[in-house]
């Protein structure tokens, strides 16, 4: 059965968010609030949780998973971004965007696209997340908590706890989160291209 954490959104506290970095550290697998959506995480290198985050969302081989950073410096060790890139980047982080960039080699083979190798990344705007980020000193394996059958994230703590008490090691409660997910950008070639339309959208349509 998960943990069960009430963090507080805006001034989250120190000792629960040392809880669940410990659980990250095992291993684990937590649900936590970003400011798109609730989304699921894990520590980039622990594979059985990448698995496991795979099995909850019943997606595919190949799906897009999300190196959530801290910072926009640190994109660039997961990434390789120009100068082009790196202005839209800029303008836009932190904020509800996904970039989809060439991955570097200190992004494991596994997560790239199969095809084309990329792999998606974002600097979240959230005292939660960014709290986990600095405790952690690393990015967290993410994807959006849409499970399978539903066509919206799950945004309720409490709903989310009775659906995936056994199936994750915490859930963050932080109150109601958002229903819609980050607007993605595909930076792959030029021009940038939005693949899917979410929060933020309107300041991406105003720099493309």
């Amino acid at each position: 059965m998960s943990q069960y954490f009430r963090i507080h959104p805006d001034n989250p506290q120190p000792r629960l968010l040392k809880r669940a970095i410990e659980i990250l550290r095992d291993d684990g697998v937590i649900v936590y609030p970003t400011d798109s959506c609730y989304a699921l995480g894990c520590r980039l290198d622990a594979r059985g949780a990448h698995e496991r985050i795979s099995r909850i969302r019943q997606v595919a081989p190949g799906h897009h998973f999300t190196l959530v950073c801290p910072d926009l410096s640190s994109i660039g060790t997961y990434a390789s971004v120009g100068n082009t890139e790196y202005r839209m980047l800029k303008a836009l982080t932190p904020g509800p965007f996904t970039f989809l960039l060439p991955a570097t080699r200190e992004v494991p083979r596994r997560l790239h696209n199969p095809k084309r190798r990329t792999i998606g990344l974002r600097v979240p705007q959230h005292p939660v997340v960014t709290g986990l980020l600095e405790m952690l000193g690393e990015p967290l394996l993410s994807c959006t908590l849409i499970l399978p059958g539903d066509e919206l994230p799950l945004t309720e703590p409490e709903d989310i706890r009775e659906r995936l008490e056994h199936h994750v090691d915490a859930v963050i409660d932080s109150g109601h989160c958002g229903l819609e997910p980050t607007t993605v950008i595909d930076m792959f070639e030029q021009p940038p291209t939005v693949t899917r339309r979410g929060r933020g959208v309107e300041r991406v349509d105003a720099l493309l």
